[in-house]
Formats: structure tokens, sequence, C-alpha cells
């Protein structure tokens, strides 16, 4: 999708509202479940994310990426939700299970797959280290771009980047001795 137009735009029309959702509605929502660990609530910050990001498209200017702005709210949005009483209420309560819900068999081959022990050790770091990760490795951001999103500078993002690879390195490590029995 080409974003540079949106640089001059001050309202878009609703195929455009609806086109730019369709391109990024995915990774808004992938990213802030990241954030939240929570489906539902996800939904809520990826429907508000765009709901802002329209009302204040006049001010996109082009300096990163669409998504990187979008990241940016959604982030934002994300941190507003965590501290609303309604959530703390709410979420921290805790969800009831769904028992709706059976594992596909798609879902019960990746869980013996490697993959999975990657990911599952990637959200058990900290919140910053595991959504530096997720933004760079899975979302392909750039250090310029990361900057933006969590509004630190370049030679900061490396330095975390770094400690979260390695903190990721050492979990991977302690993980495969202890399945090894050593």
């Amino acid at each position: 999708m080409e974003d540079d137009y949106l640089r001059h735009v001050t309202r878009l029309n609703p195929p455009e509202i609806d086109a730019l959702v369709r391109h990024y509605w995915h990774d808004v929502w992938q990213y802030a479940y990241f954030l939240v660990r929570n489906e539902h609530l996800a939904e809520d910050i990826a429907q508000e994310t765009f709901i802002r990001a329209f009302r204040a498209i006049d001010a996109f200017r082009g300096q990163c990426p669409v998504k990187s702005w979008l990241f940016k709210i959604a982030r934002n949005t994300a941190f507003n939700f965590r501290k609303s009483a309604f959530l703390r209420r709410v979420v921290l309560a805790g969800q009831p299970p769904d028992a709706r819900r059976a594992p596909s068999a798609e879902a019960e081959y990746w869980d013996e797959r490697r993959t999975d022990d990657v990911w599952a050790a990637v959200l058990d770091l900290p919140r910053a280290h595991r959504e530096m990760l997720i933004l760079h490795a899975h979302y392909g951001l750039t250090y310029a771009d990361l900057a933006e999103v969590l509004g630190v500078g370049e030679g900061t993002v490396k330095s975390r980047l770094h400690r979260a690879r390695a903190k990721l390195a050492k979990r991977m490590k302690e993980a495969t001795a202890h399945d090894d029995g050593t």
C-alpha cells in the first residue's frame, strides 16, 4: 500500500479508511495482543488505534512509516487502557476459560515444534524486552522506527535490543539444558 499520499491528507473517505484498516489491522491487533496478552482487549485497542489515527490523520506527516505511526498510537492506547480503573477491575480479575474452544490439529502440531519454544521464551520476557524483540524481529521495524514508536533515542534502542537478545539467548540456553537434563 502506498502511504506517501497520507502526508498530504486531511480527511479520508470510507474506501480509503477501509483499505488502510484492511492493510494494517492484523499487525496492529497482534502488536496490541503482545502488549496486553488478552484477545478482547487487543481488539479494543486496535479499534481505538484506528479511530485515533483517523481523527488525527492531518497530523501524519510521513516522518515515519504508517505502520510505525499506528504502532505508536497502539502502544499509547494500550498504556492508557492499562491505567484505567475498568481494566484493573475487569481484566486483572481474570477471564473465564472459553469452553467452546478445542485445540486444532494445527495448534497441536505447532505446540510440538521449536518455534513455540522460542515464542514462549519471547513472551516470557519482561514487557520492555518482549516489545523490543517483537517490533524488530517480527515486524521488521528499523532502529529509527523503533525509536519513534518507543519515544527514545536510537542508541537506547540498540542497547535495549542487545539486552533483550542476550536475555532471550540465556533463557533459550537454560531451557535447552533443562530439556537435555544437564
